[in-house]
């Protein structure tokens, strides 16, 4: 029998759930973010094979619920910020979170302690913790972003030139991630559209791709092939210019953490979370479409799309519903994640189950 007073263990929702299910005698399933991608899983086959694939498949989900378990706590959140401090750190004014906009939901926010210690940043280690606990190698100034392509402007742009460019907003936005949990994040940062305007891209430009810092040494997880490095990612231009599309510097009215993308990175609010690329460099305008990196990893898994849609399902698992971080009941997904009226008609006439 379990102890009901176990479940003060778990911090993230997900581990609520699987202790709910035992106390309901109901055998535990492996959380969500326990899910092998499909490189890993490949990687392990061999290990997997003959006899010890039922005993290893076991050990897996044993150790993951283990881990969930008695790991150690993540590091409490910072204090919030002295007035202005954060001003002074990014080098321009910064608006104050107590208002919303017309792009903003009206949820509640996941804490900033879930929303800076669960992640998924490859760069840093496989394991929602990693990034959180090996980031620090990451050295976000001085910061330079390479544009090229087709362009009448090809330069390379410093960071805190970039900031002073545009003045920063704050986005209340929806995060639903591929593996089926999400978020709701308060970024801070300027669209992508004004910076596009600015950039020239020709008329020949039908794409624009996003490459993100290669360096083992400050990435050790690039070390690692279990992706192609640097990654990838890539928007057509109509959905790099909508209106909700958005450049990223920080979060919680704070500069950007190193483990969610400092010092900048994209936010597509209606795809799902892998297509927003962290700590770009690289910003091209392209006429094919990017090869990119989890659509190259598992083609019949990823494609370039990610549209969030509840009516395809990953070939692993369902996408009809959610498992929002910090609650413990799942909820419906909906389409192109709640941003149907601002996105749907970028999709008109396409096969949404084809081009996925």
């Amino acid at each position: 029998m379990v102890d009901k007073d176990t479940c003060t263990i778990a911090r993230q929702g997900e581990t609520l759930t699987i202790m709910s299910r035992v106390l309901d005698g109901l055998p535990p399933e492996p959380p969500s973010s326990e899910i092998t991608p499909e490189p890993l899983y490949l990687r392990r086959r061999e290990f997997l094979k003959g006899g010890a694939l039922a005993t290893a498949t076991a050990v897996v989900v044993a150790g993951g619920l283990a881990e969930l378990m008695h790991q150690s706590p993540p590091p409490d959140p910072p204090p919030a910020p002295p007035p202005g401090s954060v001003a002074v750190s990014l080098g321009v004014p910064v608006p104050a979170l107590s208002s919303r906009g017309p792009y903003d939901t009206t949820e509640k926010m996941t804490s900033f302690q879930d929303v800076t210690t669960y992640n998924n940043f490859y760069e840093f280690g496989i394991n929602k913790g990693d990034p959180a606990r090996n980031a620090g190698t990451l050295r976000p100034r001085p910061w330079s972003i390479t544009v090229g392509g087709e362009t009448n402007q090809p330069q390379v742009i410093d960071i805190d030139t970039l900031l002073h460019w545009f003045p920063l907003e704050q986005r209340i936005y929806r995060m639903r991630c591929v593996e089926a949990w999400s978020m709701v994040i308060p970024w801070l940062g300027f669209p992508l559209a004004p910076l596009i305007k600015k950039l020239e891209p020709l008329g020949s430009a039908a794409y624009v791709k996003f490459l993100t810092l290669m360096d083992p040494k400050q990435m050790p997880g690039e070390n690692d092939p279990i992706l192609q490095w640097p990654y990838i990612e890539g928007l057509r231009m109509d959905e790099a210019m909508n209106p909700l599309t958005f450049l990223a510097v920080g979060l919680y009215g704070r500069p950007l953490p190193n483990q969610d993308g400092a010092p900048i990175r994209l936010v597509v609010p209606w795809k799902y979370g892998f297509k927003g690329i962290k700590s770009i460099v690289n910003i091209s305008f392209e006429r094919q479409q990017p090869a990119n990196t989890w659509a190259v990893a598992a083609p019949n898994e990823y494609g370039f799309y990610a549209n969030v849609n509840p009516h395809v399902d990953h070939p692993r698992w369902s996408q009809a519903t959610e498992r929002r971080i910090g609650e413990l009941r799942p909820r419906p997904t909906l389409m192109f994640n709640g941003y149907s009226e601002q996105v749907a008609s970028l999709y008109t006439g396409m096969d949404l189950r084809k081009y996925f």
